[in-house]
């Protein structure tokens, strides 16, 4: 099963998305600050990055959170 695409457009400062899991972190929210080339800025919403700041490229994007 492919994974639905996520619409770059809709990708902006003030939008809520979800980040899969990768090594040992856990899926989690993000509010994105920026958004670049190849990935986007902000802050971890909650999990063990609660707060931190960071670069998820696109592809780590499952889904925007209305």
């Amino acid at each position: 099963m492919e994974r639905e695409r996520i619409d770059q457009q809709k990708l902006r400062p003030g939008v809520r998305v979800v980040i899969r899991a990768f090594d040992d972190i856990p899926e989690h929210m993000f509010e994105i600050d920026e958004v670049y080339e190849d990935c986007v800025g902000g802050y971890s919403l909650n999990g063990p990055l609660a707060g931190e700041y960071g670069e998820p490229e696109f592809a780590l994007i499952l889904r925007i959170v209305d």
